[in-house]
């Protein structure tokens, strides 16, 4: 059973003073009852104030009543006596205690909480957690499971901080010390309070699902809880996600000097718009000393005009991962948009080709397009297709049945006759891995149309087939030098197959390792190929065809198309 005994008096009659909601002063007094923060803000203010009226007689008495397990309780220090009041000189301001109700009456009317910045008492009520389902419900996402996520204003730390130390003090007058970690954490306190409202957030949940969420989980700092439910696929996690940004820009600048104090705790990155992140700030409150704090920041903290702001609340559902094998039927398409110094070459490619009918039915914002290798702009891919995959990047829909999925398919093929695809499924992001595993390891056939300069007659090429496991080194190609490193790799050619056409052309059938640059191997591209095609007929070859015949990764399931 947890409550406020005597020795949480001074305690609540000098935060009350300062300005301090009573959801804040619960946590400073370290009341670990959830049941508690859940009261009406007016009734929690009327308790408190009931609460400073006990007689000293009524020590033990206890003032809330609870069921939930007990809290952290302040560790008791036999000291001779409490730390002295500091100064003005970067020190705690001592703060009259009041002998009456009148300190408490005056000073406790309802204003921004000079600690939680309004956190706990105007957007944890009814009203705000409504807004939030409207935002849900006009989103018109579908969802297998929901997460609900906060991220609060760096300054909230330091405040609570100078909280603290404003608290620490007084205890120490009484004997006693109080650390950070038994304070109850903010998003703890709102997190609790929350909870209970979740039939609202059920409610909007229920108007897009057919099936009610079941279960509840106490997420990370940021994530405050998140919801699963019962009939979610565990091979599909793909989270949505609400989140709420808050803001509070008339004491933004109040975590400045902490980079004057610890400036290796802020270091600018690419992604983030401000140094001052919250786990920054709360790096740097760790490491500085608290004579130093104290020279920066007021203490207690002063009270804001200001409640803080939700500046944002989105929406945003976790990637769903398509994958399949395509057939790419033109000599003249790439397998992604050619864009050289920003002008466009091609007027299309087959990832856009596939993707922009996914992106339409799954009603993505974008997506990320991946293969087993890539071929040629001007190679066509045969037989049985190459595995891709496509990560759907905050898509409204993730609900498809097999028969869906095959109609996309089928949608896809009949909008172009310059690509094919099959085997279209959802599948996970882990799934997506078993794709890329031993790349170079796996094998590729090929048919190569070749070109001599001097005439050959069948015989003259007869010897090809015999021909197993030829080792070739490869020094990167001159045509994609400009976007790969300078290496040699050795590479394999495990059989190949001629076929004599005329004196000057022949078809020869190749399957070869994985990653193996079949034109090079042909033409030598200038000698950095050994051996190749020309140097085993002893004349100048060159490719002008060559087709993919198949792509052996057993990748993704075969399905009954």
């Amino acid at each position: 059973m947890s409550s406020l005994t005597e020795k949480d008096r001074p305690i609540v009659q000098l935060l009350l003073n300062t300005g301090t909601c009573p959801r804040c002063i619960l946590r400073f007094c370290c009341v670990g009852s959830q049941t508690l923060y859940r009261r009406p803000y007016k009734d929690l203010m009327k308790d408190l104030k009931e609460f400073l009226k006990n007689n000293q007689e009524k020590e033990d008495t206890v003032c809330f009543d609870a069921v939930d397990p007990p809290c952290k309780r302040i560790r008791l220090e036999h000291t001779e006596e409490g730390p002295d009041d500091l100064n003005h000189n970067g020190a705690l301001r001592q703060i009259p205690s009041g002998n009456g109700e009148n300190n408490a009456t005056e000073n406790s009317a309802v204003k921004v909480c000079n600690v939680c910045l309004g956190i706990l008492q105007e957007f944890c009520e009814a009203d705000f957690v409504k807004k939030v389902c409207r935002k849900v419900t006009s989103a018109d996402y579908q969802f297998t499971s929901f997460v609900f996520s906060v991220s609060l204003p760096p300054q909230l730390s330091v405040r609570e901080c100078a909280a603290w130390l404003l608290v620490k003090q007084e205890m120490g007058k009484l004997g006693l010390s109080l650390a950070k970690d038994d304070i109850v954490q903010l998003k703890e306190a709102y997190k609790w309070i929350i909870h209970p409202m979740k039939t609202l957030l059920f409610s909007a949940i229920q108007s897009l699902q057919t099936k009610p969420l079941t279960k509840f989980y106490s997420g990370d700092y940021y994530r405050v809880f998140i919801f699963i439910p019962r009939y979610a696929r565990l091979s599909q996690k793909s989270l949505f996600e609400v989140s709420v940004i808050f803001a509070h820009p008339e004491t933004e600048e109040e975590c400045h000097f902490l980079a004057t104090a610890c400036p290796d705790c802020f270091k600018p990155a690419k992604n983030k718009q401000s140094v001052f992140t919250r786990m920054a700030v709360i790096k740097a409150l760790e490491k500085i000393k608290e004579e130093d704090f104290l020279k920066h920041f007021p203490c207690p903290p002063s009270s804001p005009k200001n409640l803080c702001v939700a500046l944002e609340i989105q929406c945003n559902n976790g990637a769903v991962f398509v994958a399949g094998r395509y057939n790419k039927y033109s000599r003249n398409l790439p397998q992604t948009p050619w864009i050289i110094d920003g002008e466009r070459k091609l007027e299309s490619s087959v990832e856009e080709l596939i993707s922009e009918h996914l992106i339409a039915e799954f009603k993505a914002d974008s997506f990320n397009f991946s293969s087993s290798g890539r071929e040629d702009v001007d190679v066509r891919t045969l037989g049985n297709g190459r595995p891709f995959a496509i990560e759907l990047v905050n898509p409204r829909r993730i609900h498809f049945t097999a028969e869906e999925m095959k109609g996309l398919q089928q949608t896809i093929n009949n909008s172009s006759d310059k690509i094919q695809v099959r085997d279209l499924q959802l599948v996970t992001r882990e799934a997506i891995g078993r794709m890329k595993e031993g790349e170079e390891e796996k094998t590729k056939t090929y048919s190569a149309l070749i070109w001599t300069d001097k005439a050959i007659q069948k015989e003259d090429i007869a010897f090809l087939d015999d021909i197993k496991e030829l080792k070739l080194d490869q020094k990167t190609p001159l045509r994609v030098l400009h976007r790969r490193p300078l290496a040699v790799r050795c590479r394999i050619i495990h059989t190949m197959k001629s076929q004599y056409i005329d004196e000057h052309h022949f078809r020869l059938h190749l399957k070869t390792q994985a990653g193996t640059y079949i034109k090079e191997f042909v033409h030598g591209d200038f000698g950095r190929t050994k051996p190749n095609i020309g140097s085993l007929l002893n004349r100048t070859a060159d490719i002008l065809e060559l087709d993919v015949e198949s792509v052996d990764v057993d990748w993704p399931p075969t399905l009954d198309n």
